[in-house]
């Protein structure tokens, strides 16, 4: 059975920071391409970043040189560290791989 189970969202004050995780279980996550989406509310989900199982990333351009995703495949997790945060980020956070599973999504928040 896959799972994706993401955790640190919060609440943080515009121009802070957050580290997103999420743990994998039940698939060779070595070998697989996973991805950070987005939903805020009213929207559409997007794709904020993802990382290839060699380690190539791409993000949105929204958050270009603001928000790096790594993975640790020793520990079978994909993170996304979230810098210079600013209202608009605010949405759910879903990860996701390329076998089309999808997390619960964690919330973040960005608001003084």
């Amino acid at each position: 059975q896959v799972q994706l189970v993401e955790s640190g969202g919060g609440l943080v004050q515009p121009g802070g920071s957050l580290r997103l995780s999420c743990a994998a279980s039940g698939i060779i996550f070595s070998a697989r391409t996973m991805g950070w989406y987005r939903q805020a509310p009213g929207k559409q989900r997007e794709l904020v970043a993802i990382i290839t199982r060699g380690g190539s990333t791409n993000y949105a351009d929204s958050v270009k040189g603001r928000f790096a995703i790594s993975r640790d495949n020793a520990k079978n997790t994909v993170y996304l560290q979230m810098n210079s945060l600013k209202p608009e980020d605010t949405a759910v956070y879903y990860c996701h791989n390329d076998l089309d599973y999808w997390g619960q999504g964690t919330q973040v928040t960005v608001s003084s």
